[in-house]
């Protein structure tokens, strides 16, 4: 069987996993730079979603390196599977997060000053667009890993 780049255990997987992880992480960091995101709904589910993307990206990460550069795993289905499912509900979920905190923050920029400030609001559209970058990557790991799904 011919590897497909970006399935997982390759070095593409890899760095789409570690991408996914750095760019939810950064998106966590900017929205929880101020503790005000507590006040909104949308704010709250982004922290949740991205706080369920970093583990679930760099475990597989870990698995991705482990494959890599100590011994290549054999792809199963049922772990393929899995891991499908498991990357088309975070990406579901990571795409929803992204923009519903991009139209509240954007509303909030627009409501004025008295709702969140320009510097503030303008640290939310960056973590909005931190999730977005992680939602990309997510969607394009559960691409190759669903294409590789029925060859195995």
């Amino acid at each position: 069987m011919e590897e497909l780049p970006g399935a997982l255990g390759t070095s593409a997987s890899l760095a789409l996993r570690l991408g996914q992880s750095i760019f939810a992480s950064a998106s966590l960091f900017f929205m929880c730079l101020e503790i005000e995101f507590y006040s909104y709904t949308a704010f709250c589910y982004l922290v949740t979603v991205m706080g369920l993307m970093v583990p679930w990206s760099l475990t597989l990460a870990v698995v991705d390196g482990y494959s890599v550069f100590v011994r290549h795993l054999p792809p199963q289905t049922r772990v393929t599977s899995i891991i499908v499912t498991g990357d088309w509900v975070l990406s579901f979920l990571s795409l929803g997060a992204a923009c519903s905190t991009a139209s509240v923050a954007d509303i909030l920029l627009e409501a004025g000053i008295s709702y969140c400030s320009a510097k503030l609001c303008s640290r939310y559209r960056l973590s909005a667009a931190m999730a977005f970058l992680s939602w990309f990557l997510s969607l394009i790991s559960s691409l190759f890993n669903l294409w590789l799904l029925p060859s195995l």
